[in-house]
């Protein structure tokens, strides 16, 4: 699953602009980088851009008329702007999509089968890779001839995760997975993605408005704020940064992270 790329980055955007309709501008100049191996989380309030960032990596962007108008994008090095989404789960891009959407009239293994599809593989490699999900998600093996829809909401959340694990990807984008989950399951989950970046060296992009449980599992941060990156920093820093323990992680004043859209308090790190 190793990148060869000489900066030791698997994914970086530099100055990437998304338009939607021809006229709105969605973000705006988004600069990040994901290293190859690495665990990065994309934080920001509703409405600041991180699921466009993701689209424009997936290439989900089109069906939505968003496109990307300036600036560049590059997976192991090479330039994937031109590619289709199809291409780019081959080439080991996958995004999981805020919702947990799984087909509900399946079972979690015909869920997991038919995700395979997208890459081809035999027999075989199908039962390999979905054994190796359930080794990962042993909830998901006790329910495995249920219908997805029947699942709990953590349930259908590691069986979408476990549906792109079944692409064999390098790089795995996750759009707010915490979301409607209670706090217990949200720490199961990012565990268990954290046990599969460290053993098999998959490299991860959290798209998260739970910065709390994000910052516990990264190693670095970028925060977006309408449409633009404010702020880039290791996941300790950003812990200590007192802006974000107030606007993120439940500072004094009460605020967070689901509540804030707007800051009129002067930002220390644009200063």
């Amino acid at each position: 699953m190793e990148a060869t790329t000489a900066n030791g980055n698997l994914l970086t955007l530099n100055n990437v602009e998304v338009i939607y309709d021809g006229v709105a501008l969605a973000i705006k100049g988004v600069s990040l980088a994901v290293p190859s191996g690495g665990m990065v989380a994309l934080l920001g309030a509703n409405g600041a851009g991180k699921s466009t960032t993701l689209k424009a990596i997936s290439g989900l962007l089109k069906p939505e008329r968003g496109e990307i108008t300036r600036g560049e994008l590059h997976f192991d090095g090479q330039d994937i702007e031109r590619l289709m989404p199809q291409q780019r789960v081959r080439r080991g891009i996958v995004q999981v999509l805020e919702g947990r959407r799984v087909f509900e009239h399946l079972t979690p293994d015909e869920n997991l089968v038919a995700a395979s599809a997208v890459t081809g593989c035999n027999r075989a490699e199908v039962v390999r890779r979905r054994d190796r999900v359930y080794e990962y998600f042993p909830r998901l093996h006790q329910r495995r001839s249920s219908q997805a829809g029947f699942l709990s909401g953590g349930e259908q959340q590691m069986l979408a995760i476990g549906r792109a694990l079944m692409t064999q990807p390098r790089l795995l984008m996750l759009d707010e997975p915490s979301l409607g989950l209670a706090p217990f399951l949200v720490a199961e989950i990012f565990q268990i993605v954290r046990r599969i970046n460290q053993k098999e060296g998959l490299s991860v992009l959290l798209v998260e408005q739970n910065a709390m449980a994000a910052l516990e599992v990264v190693s670095h941060g970028y925060l977006m704020e309408n449409g633009r990156v404010v702020m880039h920093e290791t996941a300790e820093a950003m812990k200590r940064n007192p802006d974000i323990q107030e606007f993120y992680l439940g500072g004094k004043e009460g605020r967070d992270f689901h509540q804030v859209k707007h800051y009129s308090r002067r930002k220390r790190w644009l200063s």
